[in-house]
């Protein structure tokens, strides 16, 4: 087994004091001597230094006050140390396996060389190198260090260790919490059998068959409607409990932040994505954006390179594998983040300006079992046509008035795929995300529940494009959909352990959250045929007893009622509030669902790692204008 410093794998935050004074000194009066930095901009950095305690070198290359190349050149004369090219002259392999490429990336060193019975290390943060000398001379015995840049250093690790990245990306998360194994040939069998039974059973037993389906739609309906209305019923009495908002806390110096963007075919939207965060308040230098493109999407490069990228963001290349996956992605770029905060954003997303203060100061007042903030989502395109309408309506309820009940009775959540924050020491501990599960955000809300964390929902929205077109609003419901049959399938390979680890409340809301969500769905058609009773029509169950079906018309009544009455709330508030005319009308928008789970269903047979890419970008009209206003209040809790 490869040793493990524990100082390098453990420490992600930067000490209070880094920098010696009389280097960071000569530091700015060489790069002042030399023209690299002008005057006004050396006292504004010693001044954002002095203030905040952060790296000179981060707030310099942070704010475009010198080039990188100017930096290096002046850093290696204040530590009188050699820069050196690890692309012409390639490091020494083994000793890369020896400290591990991804501490390597997150830590920014490069053991290269071995001469005259030291080992070269090559880094890129010279300031910070005491700091990791007493482990690499456990592992390496005396040492030596030189000076690199940043893009050599990443080309030369990537030159050698392409295949161990992509497989690390690909197999972070633990086998057993893990779909990386999934079979599809026992599934084909299963589905086969499950399909002739149904068959045999229409042929001889057709009343039985519809007794089964039916009451567990049924039951399944009972279920869900339940949980939806006792979700909205504690967050709206939270909402009256606690209607005060707490005061920020004053935090004396701000985390920084990685924001992850995963980027894939996106030419459309690269150029706006850039505006969109540019308007994020958080200070420059201690935002780290990483745009995340996988090495074959040349038209998405090409857009970025076209527009540029400001000098606080930075694009990581995700090498070329078997699988292009969102996740897997997320977990190639995760070591390149210098944040102890990781959020994720997607390509189409309009934050609010404010967002990541927020985030930072709800940490901030959470203990560390808080290890996920989950935003709210919401779309920037509610008036395109019908579709998106109630495509906004569905998100209003869901963001606004299910999970943040959900949350509060203490269930675990499905998180949303965007506007997501973790703490890094947690995200690390549970292994990144599922490179293979295409709902991996969902899959992670069940994994942080199972390892003592708790997510929690923040009132802070980003904007999204809603998908107002029918077919690609089918395939991207077919993917959640096929991603949820999916974790619930990876989750319950244990169901003892998965009780263990909940507990009978939890474990009881994860079966009807996606027992009973996904039995609505692919069930919606059995409800649907007792309107044939009304038309007087034959149906197979025509002669239950009276009581029976008068029981089951006022349980259609009232779980129509509770959405018709959740789905209000959710765009009650002043952004949304035309939108309430269009809320019976979901009654025509949830067909498309059954399709999708039909189709997701399907592929979990033929295709389960399959990612139906939505293409973004069609639909601008408002991107610009955060929805702020409709936010639930933010209370004390």
């Amino acid at each position: 087994m490869r040793p493990q410093p524990l100082h390098l794998i453990t420490t992600t935050a930067i000490p209070r004091r880094t920098v010696q004074p009389s280097k960071s000194g000569q530091l700015m009066q060489i790069l002042r001597d030399r023209g690299a930095l002008t005057d006004d901009d050396l006292h504004r950095a010693l001044a954002l230094h002095a203030a905040k305690r952060l790296r000179l070198a981060d707030i310099l290359l942070t704010h475009g006050m010198v080039s990188p190349a100017d930096l290096l050149a002046a850093e290696a004369a204040v530590w009188r140390v050699d820069v050196i090219d690890p692309v012409s002259h390639p490091p020494d392999a083994a000793l890369i396996d020896t400290l591990g490429a991804e501490v390597c990336l997150r830590d920014s060193l490069l053991p290269w060389r071995q001469f005259g019975g030291s080992t070269v290390i090559l880094t890129t943060k010279p300031d910070l190198f005491r700091r990791y000398e007493p482990d690499l001379t456990r592992l390496f015995g005396p040492v030596t260090m030189a000076l690199t840049a940043t893009d050599q250093l990443h080309t030369a690790l990537l030159s050698q260790h392409k295949p161990a990245l992509n497989h690390r990306a690909e197999t972070l998360v633990p086998e057993a919490e893990s779909c990386r194994l999934w079979r599809t040939e026992p599934i084909r069998r299963a589905a086969i059998a499950l399909g002739l039974a149904a068959l045999l059973l229409t042929l001889f037993a057709p009343m039985v068959l519809a007794a089964i389906l039916a009451g567990w739609a049924v039951l399944t309906l009972a279920l869900t409607a339940t949980l939806k209305a006792a979700a909205a019923i504690t967050e709206l009495h939270a909402r009256l409990r606690y209607p005060a908002i707490a005061d920020p806390p004053t935090i004396a110096r701000m985390p920084c932040v990685s924001i992850m963007v995963p980027l894939f075919r996106e030419t459309h939207v690269a150029s706006k994505l850039v505006k969109r965060l540019e308007r994020l308040t958080y200070p420059r230098e201690q935002l780290d954006v990483l745009l995340v493109v996988e090495e074959e999407d040349a038209l998405t490069h090409a857009a970025i390179a076209k527009d540029g990228i400001p000098p606080w963001m930075r694009v990581v290349t995700v090498p070329a594998g078997p699988h292009k996956t969102k996740p897997r992605a997320l977990n190639y770029a995760l070591s390149y983040c210098r944040g102890t905060i990781i959020g994720i954003y997607d390509a189409e997303d309009a934050p609010d300006p404010d967002q990541i203060a927020r985030v930072v100061h709800r940490f901030y007042q959470r203990g560390p079992q808080v290890a996920c903030l989950q935003g709210i989502l919401d779309f920037y395109n509610p008036r395109t046509n019908w579709l998106s309408r109630c495509f906004t309506i569905e998100y209003a309820a869901w963001f606004r008035v299910v999970l943040p009940g959900l949350e509060k009775m203490g269930l675990p959540i499905p998180l949303g795929g965007t506007t997501l924050f973790f703490r890094r020491a947690a995200i690390e501990v549970l292994g990144g995300w599922d490179a293979h599960n295409v709902t991996e955000d969902a899959d992670l809300g069940i994994r942080l529940a199972r390892h003592g964390y708790r997510a929690e929902l923040l009132p802070t929205v980003t904007g999204e494009e809603a998908n107002c077109r029918a077919l690609p609003w089918v395939k991207q419901r077919s993917r959640w959909l096929k991603g949820y049959m999916m974790t619930w399938a990876v989750h319950m390979r244990s169901p003892r352990l998965l009780l263990r680890q909940l507990g009978w409340w939890r474990f009881f809301g994860f079966q009807v959250l996606f027992i009973g969500t996904l039995s609505q769905f692919l069930l919606a058609p059995v409800l649907w045929s007792f309107w044939l009773l009304s038309l007087g029509l034959w149906h197979p169950l025509g002669h239950m007893p009276a009581p029976m079906f008068y029981a089951m018309l006022a349980l259609f009544a009232l779980s129509e009622l509770v959405n018709i009455t959740v789905n209000a709330i959710g765009v009650s508030g002043p952004k949304h509030r035309f939108l309430i005319p269009w809320v019976p009308t979901l009654m025509l928008y949830f067909p498309l669902g059954a399709l999708a789970a039909y189709k997701g269903a399907w592929e979990l047979v033929t295709k389960p790692f399959y990612w139906d890419k939505t293409t973004h970008g069609l639909h601008e009209d408002a991107s610009a204008v955060p929805i702020t206003a409709s936010a639930p209040r933010p209370h004390r809790s």
